[in-house]
């Protein structure tokens, strides 16, 4: 039996964000339709985005959930906070407009880049890196692509002890779309 089509949004920041993860999705023979919802330029804080639309996102996946085949996955850039905390904003953001926290069993995956999604990219490209640093973004979002392709080739087999802490710790919260 085929796998079943899974309806994906992907909630985030920016567009280089979007593509990031929607290409990911493709490489990984993701079916079913994927959203992308990101803030738009010149329009304030890509974060406050994420952090604003997150509750109604949810509220809108507990509602579709018991009928549908849903995944809800969050990308927020860590910046100059720790993944924890990021999480951390977002579990706040939930109770602040009166809804419960992510349980083990929702396909919710947050996906926090440290110190951007710039990082990972650039770990993907064979260079060296560091997670406090803000590297610059890249000229055409789809310019991602060769470090997608190779992070989808590693992922089944784990990305290895090289990477950054904020993609390994992607990588197992990934799991969670495939409940």
């Amino acid at each position: 039996m085929g796998e079943r089509s899974v309806q994906t949004v992907i909630l985030c920041e920016d567009l280089q964000h979007g593509v990031f993860v929607r290409r990911f999705l493709k490489q990984q023979g993701k079916k079913g339709r994927i959203t992308v919802q990101y803030s738009p330029k010149g329009r304030g804080c890509g974060a406050q985005f994420v952090l604003d639309n997150f509750p109604k996102e949810v509220r809108a996946y507990r509602r579709k959930s018991h009928h549908l085949s849903l995944c809800l996955i969050v990308v927020i850039d860590a910046d100059n906070f720790t993944v924890e905390e990021r999480v951390r904003q977002l579990e706040q953001s939930l109770t602040a407009k009166g809804q419960a926290g992510r349980t083990s069993d929702e396909r919710i995956v947050i996906l926090v880049p440290k110190r951007n999604i710039e990082t990972w990219i650039r770990h993907l490209d064979g260079h060296h890196f560091n997670e406090t640093k803000s590297y610059p973004k890249l000229a055409l979002e789809r310019d991602c692509m060769p470090a997608v392709r190779r992070l989808a080739e590693m992922y089944p087999h784990g990305i290895g002890n090289d990477a950054p802490d904020s993609l390994q710790s992607a990588c197992i919260e990934a799991g969670r779309c495939s409940r």
